[in-house]
């Protein structure tokens, strides 16, 4: 009997030392730098340390005993990563968050990155999230904990950095550069989805003699407001707009056929004309004007991303040899070639060149 409680003592021993260890940690976290929180295994809020009161401007006694700790990072119900691991769905996480998987620790933990909408700070934070199970000595999860760090300010300053590294500094448009890997890109994606894909390449008329004339100051003013008549023109936010250099400009547009990318070209020359830009090198009364010649191709003619610049661009010169202030779009597909005069309704072709002459 003496031996029996013996054994019973040392257990209740060993609970106790493993209770008080617990009540240690969760005190230490409590107090820890880093924001964390605590779930137990039936997901309620077990822990909300006082830099997470921070972090979040949630009070823990707001959430503690409750299941939905996403109230304090997100506008819509959602798990948060803690979530996932409780409920094993780590195969979530790419849809959750901007990038995340497995933590590098191993086992279950998951490490994530996100923007939260912080809804009582009433502003975005870009987090860096990780959470780990805690296991009993069967193995089983009895808790997970999640801790978080602000990352914004560095988020930010990579954005900042990446804009610089893909926009153009004068217009604010793709470079030369983003356009090319986009373009690249969405050749490959036509390819792979059956889809179509048309290019855009714009040119001002008589741009040099105007920029000699009135210095490169009124010039750049000209540019970037070419560049806003440009943008304006593209109603969807697939379309992409570049400058392609000095005063060519380029625009691709996924799934468009010749006859929607020419609809396309003359809101684009129409947004430029009514700029009301006053050029007297112009070979008529219209101001300043642009030329555009652009090529669309079917999934199967798209080719390679060159293949499709080599055309358009070969529509353009065909678009300033014509007279200028002209606009010249070849189906790929059926090749064939259709001028006519803005006001004889160039869209009326289903197939071959588009083209358009003055605005009347």
């Amino acid at each position: 009997m003496e031996t029996v409680r013996g054994g019973l003592d040392d257990v209740a021993d060993a609970l106790s030392a493993r209770e008080r260890g617990y009540d240690l940690a969760i005190g230490a976290m409590e107090h820890l730098g880093v924001a964390a929180f605590v779930l137990g295994a039936d997901g309620r809020v077990l822990l909300w340390n006082q830099a997470c009161e921070h972090l979040t401007g949630v009070p823990a006694r707001d959430v503690l005993g409750a299941r939905n700790p996403w109230r304090a990072f997100y506008d819509k119900p959602r798990p948060c990563l803690a979530d996932l691991v409780l409920s094993q769905r780590a195969d979530a996480v790419g849809s959750l968050y901007v990038r995340g998987g497995a933590s590098a620790r191993g086992g279950s933990a998951l490490s994530a990155e996100t923007w939260c909408a912080m809804p009582q700070l009433g502003r975005p934070l870009y987090l860096t999230i990780d959470a780990a199970p805690i296991r009993d000595q069967s193995g089983a999860v009895i808790a997970v904990v999640e801790t978080l760090r602000d990352l914004t300010a560095d988020r930010r300053r990579q954005e900042e950095l990446e804009s610089l590294a893909t926009l153009d500094g004068l217009t604010g448009l793709l470079n030369r550069r983003s356009f090319d890997e986009r373009l690249g890109g969405e050749a490959r994606r036509a390819a792979r989805d059956q889809l179509p894909l048309a290019l855009l390449m714009i040119d001002l008329d008589n741009f040099k003699p105007y920029n000699d004339a009135h210095g490169h100051q009124i010039g750049d003013a000209c540019l970037k407001s070419v560049a806003l008549a440009i943008r304006g023109a593209l109603t969807r936010a697939g379309d992409l707009a570049a400058r392609y250099g000095g005063d060519e400009f380029a625009v691709i547009l996924p799934g468009v056929d010749a006859i929607g990318a020419a609809r396309v070209a003359r809101r684009i020359r129409e947004r430029v004309a009514a700029l009301r830009i006053v050029n007297p090198f112009s070979a008529n009364s219209y101001g300043l004007t642009l030329s555009v010649g652009g090529c669309a191709a079917a999934a199967d003619f798209v080719g390679s991303a060159s293949r499709l610049i080599a055309t358009a661009d070969a529509e353009l010169y065909r678009a300033k040899r014509s007279g200028r202030n002209r606009m010249s779009i070849v189906d790929c597909e059926a090749g064939a070639s259709a001028f006519g005069d803005h006001r004889a309704n160039p869209l009326a072709a289903t197939g071959g060149r588009a083209a358009a002459g003055p605005n009347p």
